[in-house]
């Protein structure tokens, strides 16, 4: 018999008794199973309100209003300092919206996200946002070097959460544009939270030669002064989850891999994962 002092939401809170800030999260095992630590809180989103605007990049393009291969150039007024590389190649490099979108999410390019907005529009991205039901997530602007101390976005990890189920299930979009997607988010390059304590054997296929496609994250984090925020699929033998982890009201604003958010944040994600793992594809034994 299961011991309800031991409870996965009680031994989630235990592991975050040390850490002084507001740590929130969703995690959906989709089996019926979710664990929530303030799903409906809302947060500056950083960098984690790209995944909406790669998502409004498909639908669009499967509604005919948009093109994947549509030619995007970087112009003077796209330019904007932090995560990138677009900036190396200079005012005036095309690049396809597919191309500028997978740089948006693997190194968080800032430029490639502005050019998309530029290119989709402001309203008609909050528009797609709100037409898969996150409805507490909003995008406020394009990115700017002068603004960094305005709210980007605003999200949950509910809302978060809910865009990753729907890639999980294919339906985001459609079962085809969501495996284009799911291959983008696992090439992600900024995964610390939410893989950083994962067994590195799995997370590091191509050194340790484990099976690449046994164990991958798809995932998308962002950080800024305000939070350090992770999200996205933990892919296993057993199937998908979902965890969403954002964490905001900290003391350290330094960008370094052993902040406080980084380190509770992993030791949260290994918890779910073991459990997930030793339950063969859920979070609650016996169901």
């Amino acid at each position: 018999m299961t011991d309800p002092r031991l409870t996965l939401e009680k031994r989630i809170d235990a592991e975050l008794c040390g850490l002084d800030a507001d740590f929130c999260l969703y995690a959906d095992d989709l089996r019926g199973h979710t664990v929530l630590r303030g799903g409906d809180e809302p947060f500056e989103s950083a960098s984690t309100i790209k995944i909406y605007v790669l998502g409004c990049l498909y639908a669009r393009a499967a509604a005919g209003k948009a093109s994947l291969d549509a030619p995007l150039t970087y112009r003077a007024e796209d330019y904007v300092d932090g995560s990138g590389m677009i900036r190396a190649l200079g005012v005036g490099a095309v690049l396809r919206a597919k191309d500028a979108a997978t740089l948006m999410i693997i190194c968080s390019d800032n430029i490639a996200t502005n050019m998309l907005i530029a290119y989709l529009g402001l309203a008609e991205i909050n528009e797609f946002i709100k037409s898969i039901g996150c409805t507490g997530t909003t995008l406020h602007r394009a990115l700017r070097s002068d603004t960094w101390g305005e709210p980007l976005g605003t999200i949950t990890p509910r809302d978060m959460g809910r865009f990753f189920v729907l890639l999980a299930k294919g339906a985001l979009v459609s079962p085809e544009a969501s495996a284009e997607m799911r291959q983008i988010f696992r090439q992600q390059h900024y995964n610390t939270m939410l893989a950083g304590n994962l067994p590195p054997y799995y997370t590091d296929a191509e050194e340790s030669g484990a099976d690449e496609d046994m164990i991958y994250t798809a995932s998308k984090s962002g950080s800024m002064d305000a939070c350090r925020n992770d999200g996205g699929l933990v892919h296993t033998p057993y199937g998908d989850y979902v965890l969403v982890m954002l964490c905001k009201n900290f003391a350290n604003k330094l960008e370094v891999t052993d902040h406080p958010a980084m380190v509770y944040g992993g030791k949260v994600s290994r918890l779910l994962f073991d459990q997930y793992l030793a339950l063969e594809g859920s979070f609650v034994l016996g169901e």
